[in-house]
């Protein structure tokens, strides 16, 4: 496997990452609100992995008072299987914790078994259900959490 380097998102990666939400999401985010995401909100950190200079998925978080909310996990079709996201997540988890973030959640579609089992080898678990929280296709949403246990 080509080495993955995992780093801040910056706004030369904005199209790179609109490409992976069209091809990733039913419902992806438009231009316009991934640039406010990455570049204007104070509460929002995105990292992205690339291989030989190609931006091959990213990852988005929202800090919340001292909770971090999963905002996104995508990866290009095309690198998929080569545990990019676990790699993401994990970076991800790190740089928060280092920040005092302790919780995480997240809602994924009750239909990506593979996406649930990612989040459950990486200390979620299951909280809740969202009913109809996609609602282009109506399809209910997994509530997950990390480190709850400490309360």
């Amino acid at each position: 496997m080509k080495e993955l380097v995992i780093r801040k998102a910056e706004e030369k990666d904005l199209p790179a990452i609109l490409q992976i939400e069209e091809q990733c999401f039913s419902t992806p985010w438009s231009y316009e609100s991934l640039y406010h995401d990455i570049l204007e909100n104070k509460l929002a950190f995105y990292l992205v992995g690339e291989m030989d200079g190609v931006v091959c998925g990213y990852m988005g978080i929202w800090n919340i008072v001292d909770e971090g909310h999963i905002t996104n996990v995508a990866v290009a079709p095309m690198y998929r299987r080569r545990h990019i996201a676990s790699m993401l997540l994990d970076e991800m988890l790190d740089i928060c914790g280092k920040a005092g973030i302790k919780k995480f959640t997240l809602e994924v579609r009750y239909s990506n078994k593979a996406a649930q089992a990612l989040y459950r080898g990486k200390g979620f678990t299951e909280a809740g259900l969202r009913k109809g929280y996609y609602e282009a296709e109506g399809e209910d949403a997994i509530i997950m959490w990390k480190g709850m246990e400490a309360e």
